[in-house]
């Protein structure tokens, strides 16, 4: 198992904030570098999801289709079924949010290289509030045949992982964060895609996380330690397909495991471990995320804050769970 190297400025007020979309704009710059094939779309929010880099660098390889997410879809599949590689792009709440059958029929049935680019995804969205907080995106893309669902932590890891869709040949949603969030990981810290990654070791407790939430399990897990209490955390960039091993090996050691995603915990990560429990090594779980609620308008640390997803309130949660459920022994 690769090493998850940490930022020196994991636990200082001083560490390196940026938002997870702009990782995205510069990978795709470097992929098209790299590869004549690589094209982008976007529906009308070329700076908002950061393609412009591209079409600054590639104008020729860049086509603005408008505000229409299924044509978005439609001609990014297109160009794909021509030699292209796609990277189609808009808000979440409208990519996959309304074009979801284009992404089914004309993507993944036919098992197109489109990469579709879902960003200001979950609570980021802020002040445009519930109509814009995508949070039902993770638990409709992974339900796709042929789909690679990534959920990137941090902008570094956002601009990996979009090299590595770029180079995968398939069918791929990568989410989106719109606000500064905390850059914990480094330049070797490793990604890849269908692996997940043990961030720190424990053994009374395993926190699951995804995205933004892998930081705030980090913090958790620190609070938690203060009393006495060891926490693994576990990071998931890749909700599908999912690291079913290296989660089933870690969590045999804690007997216990606790999820975090500022998503719709019905089909989103919560569920895809709820379902490899379910069938390979059944244990006490709390699903800790969006629980069949909209989200409101606010900031995206106001909003994690409301929802219980922040460090100090998922250490509460856990306490809670870990006094009142007892470990499972195999």
């Amino acid at each position: 198992m690769a090493h998850f190297v940490l930022s020196d400025d994991m636990y200082k007020d001083t560490i390196q904030m940026e938002p997870i979309r702009k990782g995205l704009g510069k990978g795709l710059v470097k992929a098209g570098q790299e590869d004549e094939r690589i094209v982008a779309l976007c529906a009308d929010l070329t700076e908002s999801t950061q393609i412009h880099l591209f079409k600054e660098a590639f104008p020729e390889r860049f086509v603005q289709v408008g505000i229409a997410e299924q044509n978005l879809i439609s001609v990014a599949s297109g160009m794909a079924a021509m030699g292209k590689i796609a990277f189609a792009s808009s808000f979440a709440a409208f990519n996959p949010g309304r074009s979801w059958e284009q992404i089914r029929t004309t993507v993944c049935l036919n098992d197109q290289p489109v990469i579709v680019v879902g960003s200001h995804a979950g609570l980021s969205a802020g002040a445009d509030g519930a109509t814009h907080q995508m949070l039902e995106d993770i638990a409709i893309t992974r339900a796709l045949p042929n789909m690679t669902v990534v959920v990137p932590t941090d902008s570094l890891e956002a601009e990996k992982a979009t090299l590595a869709l770029a180079k995968q040949g398939k069918p791929a949603y990568i989410r989106l964060c719109r606000e500064a969030t905390p850059v914990y990981t480094t330049p070797d810290t490793p990604f890849e895609i269908g692996k997940a990654y043990i961030v720190r070791e424990g053994h009374d407790v395993t926190l699951i996380g995804t995205g933004v939430t892998v930081y705030e399990c980090l913090q958790a897990a620190r609070e938690l330690a203060e009393g006495g209490l060891e926490a693994q955390v576990i990071s998931v960039p890749t909700i599908s397909p999912l690291d079913r091993e290296t989660i089933i090996d870690a969590v045999r050691k804690t007997g216990r495991v606790v999820t975090v995603e500022e998503a719709q915990i019905n089909g989103g990560l919560g569920s895809a471990i709820a379902e490899t429990l379910g069938e390979e090594l059944p244990m006490p779980l709390l699903r800790l995320g969006m629980n069949g609620q909209f989200g409101e308008s606010g900031t995206l640390y106001q909003l994690l804050d409301k929802f219980g997803l922040t460090g100090p309130h998922i250490a509460g949660s856990v306490r809670e769970f870990v006094r009142k459920m007892p470990r499972y022994h195999q």
